[in-house]
């Protein structure tokens, strides 16, 4: 099977920078679990390549920082590998290379959105990752992540990239001296292919931020905004 239906993968090699001996692969990475369910036994499903490339993304962005900022302790390198490797910057990347119109998804997922959902493209740059990883090694793998993350990276470094506002609300926090803060979901609503989470963060027992997202990571991003929004007055 080398086309997608109405895309070719040739065109998608081209934008990664890498041509597979086994087109298989790279169709498997792009398969979404709503596809998979609706196929079944004609194609597996792109997790355990999520898996394997989030793994491979990690050590390769940790690696590259740790040689690039020999003066930066551990707390600075964390700062800056969670501004590249978090859901929202890959998805940035996924729509830089125009990801989701390869993506096979199930009818429920495609139609309410899939294509353009951060976690789904996020976890599909994660997987072609880890498909390159498997086919061609560490090395091949570093150099495709360089090529898709070296924008992103310089945008960090300038200290203009993907904010972690948990991050930056615990610290924040912990400076003061004040209580530990917890976040708890209020709310899950819709079909397991178009979740809506709900996310209130708490200091204390003093509610301070509530955001709603796709994922719950991207729900807890949105209620540590709106705290620190509301801190900074």
């Amino acid at each position: 099977m080398s086309r997608i239906p109405n895309h070719n993968i040739d065109e998608l090699e081209k934008r990664i920078g890498y041509k597979f001996k086994n087109p298989e692969l790279l169709l498997n990475a792009l398969t979404h679990s709503s596809y998979a369910n609706e196929n079944r036994g004609r194609i597996s499903d792109n997790e355990r390549l999520e898996f394997l490339g989030d793994a491979v993304l990690g050590l390769v962005i940790a690696d590259y920082l740790y040689r690039l900022f020999e003066e930066h302790k551990e707390g600075d390198l964390t700062k800056i590998r969670a501004s590249i490797v978090s859901e929202e910057p890959l998805s940035l990347i996924a729509r830089d290379i125009g990801l989701g119109q390869f993506l096979l998804l199930g009818k429920g997922e495609a139609n309410t959105g899939g294509r353009d959902r951060d976690s789904v493209l996020a976890d599909a740059v994660e997987a072609v990752i880890g498909a390159v990883y498997l086919e061609a090694g560490i090395n091949q793998a570093k150099e495709l992540i360089i090529g898709l993350f070296s924008s992103l990276m310089e945008k960090s470094f300038q200290g203009k990239g993907f904010q972690d506002y948990k991050t930056n609300l615990q610290e924040m926090l912990q400076a003061k001296g004040e209580e530990e803060i917890v976040y708890r979901v209020i709310k899950e609503s819709g079909p397991d292919h178009n979740k809506e989470f709900v996310v209130e963060v708490l200091c204390g027992r003093r509610v301070i931020g509530r955001g709603k997202g796709k994922s719950k990571k991207e729900a807890e991003q949105r209620a540590a905004k709106e705290a620190l929004e509301k801190i900074h007055g």
